[in-house]
Formats: C-alpha cells, sequence, structure tokens
C-alpha cells in the first residue's frame, strides 16, 4: 500500500491529500508569514508613494523646507499626545492673551482717535450730548423761575 505523504523538499511532512490541510510544517508556516509580510510591506509602500504624489511633499519641501519642518513638529507632537497637556494649556492661554490684546489695540486706537477729535472740534462734547446739557439747561431755568 503507498502512502498518501510525499517527501517535502526541506525534509518535513508535506500535506497530506485527504484534507490534512491544517497540518502545516513550522517552514511552511513561515514561508507563508514572510510572504504575507512582503506583501503587507509591498502595499503600505506603494500607497505612501501615492500620498506623497497626491499631496506633493517633495516640490513642498523644496519650496518651504522651514514650514515643513514646523508642520512635521506639530504633527508629532499631536500623534505623541501632547495635544491635552499642560504645555499646550499654557500656549493656548497666552496666544488667547495675544491675540485678544492685538484685537483691542486697534479698537482702543479708533476710540482714542474719535475723542481726540471731538475734543479737539466740538469742545469736548458730541452732538447728542450738547442736546441733552441744553434740555437739562433749561429744564433747570423753568424750575428756578417758580421759586
Amino acid at each position: 500500500m503507498a502512502s498518501s505523504e510525499t517527501a517535502a523538499p526541506n525534509g518535513q511532512r508535506a500535506e497530506s491529500a485527504s484534507g490534512g490541510a491544517g497540518e502545516l510544517t513550522v517552514g511552511q508556516r513561515f514561508d507563508r508569514a514572510s510572504d504575507n509580510a512582503h506583501e503587507a510591506w509591498s502595499r503600505t509602500r506603494d500607497t505612501v508613494n501615492d500620498i506623497k504624489e497626491r499631496l506633493d511633499i517633495d516640490r513642498r519641501v523644496a519650496r518651504n523646507p522651514y514650514g515643513m519642518m514646523a508642520a512635521a513638529l506639530g504633527v508629532g507632537y499631536v500623534l505623541g499626545g501632547g495635544l491635552f497637556s499642560p504645555l499646550t494649556a499654557r500656549l493656548v492661554g497666552f496666544g488667547m492673551r495675544m491675540g485678544l490684546r492685538l484685537a483691542a489695540i486697534p479698537f482702543l486706537e479708533n476710540e482714542l482717535r474719535g475723542l481726540t477729535e471731538s475734543v479737539i472740534n466740538g469742545g469736548g462734547e458730541s452732538d447728542s450730548t450738547e442736546e441733552a446739557a441744553g434740555e437739562r439747561k433749561s429744564h433747570r431755568a423753568r424750575n428756578n423761575k417758580g421759586r
């Protein structure tokens, strides 16, 4: 009677013809893992190359190397878990204070400019203030007549 097993090239038992698909040798498992790793590596490399082409990273780095370095540092900081750290909270707080100050300076400048123009042109009172002052004077004069 002939055996259903044939000799494998590496000296191990080969799969039997009767459906022993679950019985792989160590060498066969290693070969499959190696093939899967090579396939995953080639897919990953193709994906990275596709992303580089779509984003045009090589030309962006050539045009603005410092900006791309800053972007890479920022992405690394966020991916490294630095987004919710105390340092980030201090940086955001400082940025907000500076932003509010820089936004308030033009507003205050316009207000001071308007105030100085009204002082120079109108003696310190605007039209609506002058009307209110005139009404108060006439009201006082009427009240004083009755006394």
